[in-house]
């Protein structure tokens, strides 16, 4: 499996051979996989923190992007990204409780830096737990948002803080390859199902 070279540059510190070799990160696909990410944000946020169903569920998940991790075939942690006009912002991070202090959180976030760069984005915005900036400012390239005072929701002390996301040689144009547009998200560079529907293209009988 390509791991994501570029998305690497977004972490703090590097991730070991043997976390790529245990763990696999990818965009959720099918209802199935959104089932997956739904049971894991239920355990962490509504079990481990309280978090009343309505404002976990919030009305958001249906315009985002999502990823999972996977420890094998094991779905283990999930987050989401939404997209504003110049920058992206991160959201629910959740790994179940044997994952946390472990390398999957790095491929988690090497996949989704590769995707966010892949857009053209530099910059994300996160809302993080305050109690937790220490650990956040470890992991990724980011500083607190200069001017921005703490706020309160789910019964939590949150912080806003920027995060950089590294250039990509390769980020997608609206000049690009129409076939490549038309991909899953984050396979671009594989051709897919619409990529092999254009030999029903009227003349391409007559053309082979």
């Amino acid at each position: 499996m390509t791991r994501p070279e570029v998305g690497k540059l977004g972490l703090r510190r590097p991730v070991p051979d043997s976390a790529w070799e245990r763990y696999s990160a990818r965009p959720v696909r099918s209802l199935d996989e959104l089932q997956m990410v739904a049971a894991i944000r239920a355990a962490v946020f509504m079990s481990e923190q309280a978090c009343p169903y309505e404002e976990e569920y919030d009305g958001n998940d249906l315009c985002s992007t999502h990823f999972l991790l996977f420890d094998g075939a094991e779905p283990v942690g999930t987050l989401r990204v939404r997209w504003f006009a110049d920058f992206a912002k991160l959201e629910r991070i959740a790994l179940l409780p044997r994952e946390r202090g472990r390398m999957g959180l790095r491929v988690l976030l090497a996949e989704m830096f590769e995707l966010v760069a892949r857009k053209g984005y530099r910059r994300m915005l996160g809302q993080i737990q305050a109690r937790l900036w220490p650990v956040w400012s470890r992991t990724f390239n980011c500083r607190l948002l200069p001017g921005r005072a703490p706020f309160w929701f789910s019964d939590y002390e949150y912080r806003e803080i920027e995060i950089f996301v590294p250039e990509h040689p390769a980020a997608l144009p609206m000049e690009a390859d129409p076939y490549m547009i038309i991909r899953p998200e984050g396979a671009w560079d594989t051709p897919g199902v619409l990529d092999a529907s254009a030999q029903r293209a009227p003349g391409q009988d007559e053309a082979a």
